[in-house]
């Protein structure tokens, strides 16, 4: 991946009124021994033809969210709480005739793997003629004349051919292609791509990103796009919501964050990118331990055993969003101290700077 510092973010103008708005979204999963809170209190807003990426470690309750906008987690097993709102409509309100449309033609998916959320029985241009044929009164000829319309705007070489193709006779990129034809087939005005390009090499990953702002600027897209890889969201993101242990830690337009972090998270996940730390002799920074168990949250900053600016009032105390003067808001109380980190190191090397703040 390039240079993310060098990469420009997309420039869009967004309108006033948020096509897609969560207000104070909760998770929780009750099948196991203790409930899990995998998402507590998230308040996202993506314009139209606007790309949120969303980033975090594993575990930080991404692809959850993506999953409850569209009311795919199990419902007995799972509480979920607060506004999902689409197109001026509140999905937790939506009966099973309308969320059966809403699915695919309001908001589609492109999965992290294909492999397994395409059908193995049934070949990819079969999958793509039905996904039309569900949502519209539509011949099966025209509905495949249109599955062939797709592959060849995603760029699949043969797309005739590759129509009868089973999932398994597919390479990986072009998998991922099928997978975003049958996202579009249906002509969905939100995109909601989980982690697209992690299993993909290099080369592939920029032509699926690509690709996937091409088309977010040709069908006035708005796109959700979780990724680990920040190289990723700066090349395709106009904002980036940081996530950790279920909570947005910070946001702010793609420049901002990068340039100007202010939450210690994501400031640790800038320094542990590999980009510019293979130089001989130089250490690649790392966050030392790991996220907390979403079953047992602490009482105040989830961050806070992590992070070397902690005191006692981030142990018991969740801090709110506050706007910072960068142009991001984050959720910390020593955004004033955070310079230290921006410049130092997260190594003993810093720990005399460290120790003058606390």
């Amino acid at each position: 991946m390039n240079d993310i510092s060098a990469i420009p973010a997309p420039v869009t103008q967004p309108p006033t009124e948020p096509y897609l708005r969560l207000s104070n979204l909760d998770v929780t999963f009750l099948a196991g021994r203790a409930p899990v809170h995998a998402v507590n209190g998230v308040d996202l807003v993506v314009a139209e033809g606007e790309t949120l990426a969303l980033i975090g470690e594993s575990g930080s309750g991404k692809s959850v969210t993506l999953r409850a906008l569209m009311r795919l987690n199990p419902p007995r097993r799972t509480k979920v709480t607060g506004e999902i709102r689409v197109g001026g409509r509140d999905v937790m309100k939506l009966d099973a005739k309308a969320l059966s449309h809403f699915r695919g033609g309001e908001v589609a998916m492109i999965f992290q793997e294909p492999l397994l959320a395409l059908d193995p029985v049934f070949t990819v241009g079969q999958q793509i003629t039905e996904a039309i044929r569900r949502h519209e009164t539509i011949s099966r000829e025209d509905a495949r004349a249109r599955a062939l319309s797709l592959f060849e705007r995603v760029r699949i070489p043969s797309p005739q051919k590759r129509l009868d193709t089973y999932p398994h006779e597919m390479s990986g990129g072009m998998r991922q292609r099928a997978m975003i034809a049958l996202a579009l087939a249906c002509n969905p005005k939100v995109l909601l791509a989980d982690e697209p390009t992690t299993a993909l090499d290099a080369t592939v990953q920029i032509q699926i990103l690509l690709l996937l702002r091409e088309l977010q600027r040709e069908l006035g897209l708005s796109i959700i796009f979780v990724t680990h890889d920040l190289g990723a969201a700066v090349e395709i993101a106009d904002r980036i919501a940081v996530m950790y242990a279920g909570r947005i830690v910070e946001q702010g337009s793609a420049r901002d964050i990068i340039r100007n972090p202010r939450h210690p998270y994501t400031i640790g996940l800038l320094k542990s990118r590999a980009d510019g730390a293979m130089v001989k002799g130089t250490r690649l920074e790392a966050i030392p331990g790991s996220p907390p168990d979403l079953s047992r949250m602490p009482p105040g900053c989830a961050f806070a055993a992590r992070c070397p600016l902690a005191i006692e009032r981030c142990r018991e105390e969740v801090p709110p969003l506050v706007a910072q003067d960068t142009g991001t808001v984050a959720r910390c109380w020593r955004v004033e101290e955070t310079h230290v980190l921006r410049t130092g190191s997260w190594s003993n090397e810093a720990e005399p700077a460290l120790a003058s703040t606390r």
